[in-house]
């Protein structure tokens, strides 16, 4: 797609995907992030427990937003799929660690991960500077 407020950030250390999709598009001040996972910069998965798998998973939506000229704080929306129900205290504890209050809007479905990932989040941020 070529439009002139649409663009594809990437820095050498985004994680990329072999499957067809763009970590992020930036449309105006907008940035959609495509689902992050315990993946190396390379797309291959890392296997870990739920916590370090949730940790690598935000640390790749933070390559991702930084690309893009964003961060954490500037996040405005979650979604979130968790494998496994019985991770969801443990989630909401980390959750708070990197979206503190005020939250972003959020969305969380468990029971829905293949059994290789345990952990998945995408987000919509807004680009630094934009009075967030």
């Amino acid at each position: 797609m070529n439009h002139p407020l649409v663009s594809y950030p990437q820095l050498p250390d985004t994680p990329v995907s072999h499957l067809p999709f763009s970590p992020c598009v930036v449309v105006g001040d907008l940035i959609f992030v495509s689902g992050q996972a315990s993946v190396d910069p390379q797309g291959n998965i890392v296997s870990d427990t739920f916590e370090g798998e949730f940790r690598r998973s935000i640390e790749n939506v933070r390559k991702v937003l930084e690309a893009a000229g964003s961060d954490l704080a500037h996040v405005v929306q979650t979604r979130n799929y968790v494998r496994e129900a019985e991770d969801v205290p443990l989630y909401n504890k980390l959750y708070r660690e990197y979206f503190p209050a005020p939250c972003p809007a959020r969305t969380t479905i468990t029971n829905c991960l293949p059994p290789s990932l345990k952990y998945e989040v995408e987000v919509v941020a807004v680009k630094s500077g934009t009075g967030l």
